[in-house]
């Protein structure tokens, strides 16, 4: 019998350091199969924030905007499936993603999160406060607009069930040099802060190659113009500084969110959080900080 208790003792002190082993890998860094991304929880704070990162980088993108608010709220950073060095699953979809981070907000129970998202996780920002509307206070879209596709062709439509077999072929058929190549020529049209091209850079050549052909065909297939109608929440769209020469248009994109304000960066590139760091700190204290 004396046996048994101190058996049965072995097995409930073993169950609670596996419990607590798994608390803190999902408070800390985890992955769920059940979720289309990797995500860190930090800070706390009643008021939570997501932030969502752009195509092909990791959720480092925002280290040191998370700095700012880890202190105040509970800060929720993906980094998504296939992305920067994070396992992919098979089939990605921006809808996938938009829905695998709804059932995430709703199955964790996090109460009506602000949301950040760069590039194409500003349109998966924008995606989420339109489609799911009661789960969203605020969303914040840093440099993305709801069809890049229709700024240079209004016109623009979405083709139902594009076949994304071609650019899938052509971007695994590279060799790992060639994609590197390409990735860094690319990098100093999108970041002019030279200090970050390698983090950058890195990210990009780290990401499945599959996965990366397979959104970018998806998300240049993406036209929110109508849908973003349907967002509730308060917006702010943060957008590079060379995007003030087409207003007209990019407000013409905007024009059926209830309560969008739109601002153009003073300098830099793509990435507003590197290029124009005060300028958009500012912007971002203003409007989280906010009440209401």
């Amino acid at each position: 019998m004396t046996n048994k208790i101190i058996s049965m003792e072995k097995f409930v002190k073993f169950s609670i350091t596996i419990i607590a082993f798994i608390s803190i890998v999902i408070n800390g860094h985890a992955q769920d199969d059940l979720y289309p991304f990797e995500f860190q929880k930090t800070g706390k704070g009643s008021q939570s924030i997501i932030f969502i990162p752009g195509f092909a980088c990791s959720g480092d993108v925002w280290n040191e905007t998370r700095l700012d608010y880890e202190q105040d709220f509970t800060c929720y950073t993906l980094t998504m499936a296939g992305f920067a060095g994070v396992a992919p699953q098979p089939g990605p979809t921006f809808r996938k993603w938009r829905t695998g981070i709804a059932d995430f907000i709703e199955q964790n129970q996090i109460d009506k999160p602000i949301i950040i998202g760069h590039s194409m996780g500003g349109g998966i920002a924008m995606a989420l406060a339109a489609y799911h509307p009661q789960l969203i206070s605020k969303i914040i879209v840093v440099d993305a607009l709801p069809c890049l596709p229709a700024l240079t062709k209004p016109s623009f439509k979405a083709i139902e069930n594009k076949d994304c077999s071609p650019i899938i072929s052509q971007m695994t058929s590279f060799t790992d040099e060639q994609f590197y190549q390409l990735q860094k020529q690319s990098i100093t049209q999108l970041v002019a802060d030279t200090s970050k091209h390698n983090l950058v850079l890195n990210w990009s050549v780290k990401s499945d190659r599959t996965t990366f052909a397979q959104m970018y065909c998806h998300y240049s297939n993406t036209d929110l113009r109508e849908v973003v109608g349907a967002i509730q929440c308060p917006v702010l769209v943060l957008l590079e500084s060379y995007f003030v020469n087409f207003k007209p248009a990019i407000q013409e994109q905007f024009k059926h969110i209830k309560e969008v304000n739109l601002q153009y960066a003073t300098k830099g590139l793509h990435f507003i959080m590197y290029d124009d760091r005060d300028w958009y700190k500012n912007q971002l204290d203003s409007f989280i900080r906010k009440e209401g």
